[in-house]
């Protein structure tokens, strides 16, 4: 696993929560395989109601279609796991909210679900930012469903703190 900042996503998420605050940004997220995870470290934090707009669960098909306007099509063509559905599901997010900000994340946790292809593990992020650029990542993670989904979360919100660090 690469090394991040933060290797406690709850630590990562309150440095996030200060600087969007700073800011005067909200923060929306659209997840699948993690269930809501970043949306449980995010509201841990007390507080976070001031920069937390809103989180889907978006962990079927059908969801992604109806809550984030993920056209079936899309699905159709690259499956729920991939660079298109991610980056639609960050704009879905950031369209059926009033966030400046989006992070969205679809992945294979396993155990099962994995292909030559896309083997578990499997797992693509997106963030939408205020200047209407959407960024997208691939990454590959080892372990178990909850080490997957932990490496998700922790990535997510890392990478999200660094990009705005930079903005």
């Amino acid at each position: 696993m690469k090394q991040l900042p933060f290797d406690d996503p709850a630590c990562c998420a309150a440095q996030l929560g200060e600087l969007l605050q700073q800011r005067g940004w909200r923060l929306v997220t659209a997840e699948s395989c993690t269930g809501g995870w970043v949306a449980k470290i995010i509201t841990d934090l007390a507080g976070s109601s001031a920069w937390f707009e809103r989180g889907f669960v978006t962990y079927s098909n059908a969801a992604k279609q109806d809550m984030l306007g993920v056209a079936p099509a899309l699905l159709a063509a690259h499956g729920a796991v991939s660079e298109a559905v991610v980056r639609a599901m960050v704009a879905g997010a950031l369209a059926h909210s009033s966030a400046e900000i989006a992070l969205a994340i679809s992945g294979i946790a396993g155990p099962s679900g994995g292909t030559a292809s896309k083997p578990v593990g499997t797992v693509w992020i997106g963030w939408g930012l205020p200047d209407g650029n959407i960024i997208s990542r691939h990454f590959c993670y080892d372990g178990d469903r909850d080490a997957v989904r932990y490496q998700a979360v922790t990535t997510a919100l890392n990478e999200l703190l660094a990009l705005l660090q930079r903005q």
